[in-house]
């Protein structure tokens, strides 16, 4: 009987923990959405917005010759 209470007891643990995990992944979610719909820059930025200096774009790699 003491391992069925265990059980129990270990089972509502993991569902409140996939609870908080679904809430956490659905508010992250949410706010991705938010800054979409607002018009702020992605991570990987948008070619037509304005960049942060002036200067040209520097590549990544070195060109081969």
């Amino acid at each position: 009987m003491f391992e069925y209470e265990l059980h129990r007891i270990r089972s509502a643990e993991l569902i409140r923990e996939a609870q908080a995990h679904r809430l956490a992944r659905e508010a992250a979610s949410i706010r991705r959405a938010a800054r979409r719909s607002a018009g702020t820059r992605s991570a990987h930025g948008d070619s037509d917005e304005r960049a942060h200096s002036d200067r040209p774009r520097r590549h990544r790699f070195a060109r081969a010759v």
